[in-house]
């Protein structure tokens, strides 16, 4: 029998459970405990920040029965109740999910909306929650207009959406929107680290690390790739193996390339490149690297103090904050955004990358006061092929001019 996966063993239960929205979790539960609920909600954000567990969490406590069967509505459900057990397994009759993705017609909404006259079957309260709701069509969306206005009082619709944008405004006018923030590396490798405690799992602080960043600030992500770095490890995870398995650009070859460009050395930005090439590093995640290292060092920079102690990186950003002009860091970071679309382009994505780095010494402003700003560096193998310009050949001076003879006086015809 195969072992649950991380996101679905470890998927909230309960408000308090939920990672990195407490501003979502608040004030639904002040709402529970006070009973001032609304017929519609509206539940924005990035994938795998819970928006669909929120919807389950908001179900189960409206419908919570307690343990001894006679509770009521509550901020925290007991988890022990039919009515709690079958909407985490996906079986409550009135608790209804429907995929907007896949169901965007007006006739499946029309369906839908054709129970919605019905009481609840064993429930207290029948919940409606469509995922990815902008998908739906415009007449799908006009079909339940009136029914998302004015709902029976024991039916709540819970709409989810990646993109609220394409949400039309009427239905946003009658929804409670709440916007779910994407999680911040550091919050997600705390999870992570307590995760892996309660399976046991040794794991390195910076293979963490490496996976907070991976996730892009889904939760959802960061267990689905822990527990790819689990089978890639075998039962351990290891910030080695893990930089190998997203194929990430090693920290000393990123911070190669920086001393590289602070000193504007070009033959070491040929070498590092070679070596991202030999290795088998992307050109992308050099650049997305190396983006994050320019802001580590503006902000050890301009903001020293906002930087983490106990991070690695630190000690780095402020060695190479002292290298850096603060325009010429500006104006590298620039050049690597917009390079990025140019990979693409490029006949050999590791010579786009090499290019993109040449242009931050090309580009560099006049006069920069960092160990930059000595003259382009050449390889001895260049200067070599450097052929010499033979001296210009003299011109010799025009002649003189020669003088002109004076003109012929014409005789004045006789009269006639």
């Amino acid at each position: 029998m195969s072992a649950q996966v991380l996101a679905r063993q470890y998927r909230p239960r309960r408000f308090q459970e939920l990672v990195g929205q407490e501003h979502v979790t608040q004030a639904l539960g002040n709402a529970l405990s006070s009973g001032r609920l609304h017929h519609a909600y509206l539940f924005t954000g990035t994938r795998g920040v819970g928006k669909t567990t929120v919807s389950r969490i908001l179900a189960k406590a409206l419908n919570c029965q307690g343990p001894d069967g006679q509770g009521g509505v509550t901020a925290e459900p007991c988890g022990v109740c039919p009515a709690c057990r079958d909407i985490d397994a996906g079986r409550f009759v009135d608790y209804v999910e429907l995929d907007a993705a896949s169901n965007r017609g007006v006739e499946e909404i029309s369906q839908l909306l054709d129970q919605a006259v019905y009481k609840p079957v064993v429930g207290r309260t029948k919940v409606y929650m469509i995922d990815e709701v902008h998908m739906l069509s415009t007449h799908a969306f006009n079909a339940m207009l009136k029914t998302l206005e004015e709902p029976p009082e024991y039916l709540k619709f819970v709409l989810a959406t990646t993109d609220p944008q394409k949400v039309p405004v009427t239905v946003l006018s009658r929804c409670l929107q709440f916007n779910l923030r994407p999680l911040p590396p550091p919050l997600v490798a705390q999870h992570l680290a307590t995760v892996l405690q309660a399976e046991n799992i040794p794991a390195e602080p910076g293979a963490l690390r490496l996976l907070g960043r991976a996730a892009r600030g889904s939760m959802r992500d960061a267990l689905s790739l822990t527990d790819q770095a689990i089978a890639f490890g075998a039962g351990q995870l290891r910030e080695a193996e893990v930089l190998g398995m997203l194929g990430s650009t090693p920290r000393a070859q990123a911070l190669d390339l920086l001393d590289a460009l602070a000193h504007a050395d070009a033959a070491a930005l040929v070498a590092g490149v070679d070596g991202l090439r030999a290795a088998g590093h992307g050109a992308p995640g050099a650049l997305d690297e190396l983006a994050r290292w320019l802001q580590l060092i503006a902000l050890a920079q301009a903001a020293p103090e906002a930087l983490e102690a106990q991070d690695p990186d630190t000690p780095e950003a402020l060695r190479l904050a002292g290298l850096w002009a603060a325009d010429t860091l500006q104006l590298a970071y620039a050049l690597l955004l917009q390079g990025r679309p140019e990979l693409a382009l490029s006949p050999d994505e590791h010579a786009g990358l090499l290019m993109i780095l040449l242009r931050v010494l090309a580009f560099r402003p006049a006069g920069d006061p960092a160990p930059s700003s000595a003259p382009l560096r050449r390889s001895p193998a260049v200067a070599r092929l450097t052929v010499p310009v033979a001296a210009p050949v003299p011109v010799a001076e025009p002649a003189a001019a020669l003088p002109v003879a004076a003109p012929v006086p014409v005789a004045e015809p006789a009269a006639a």
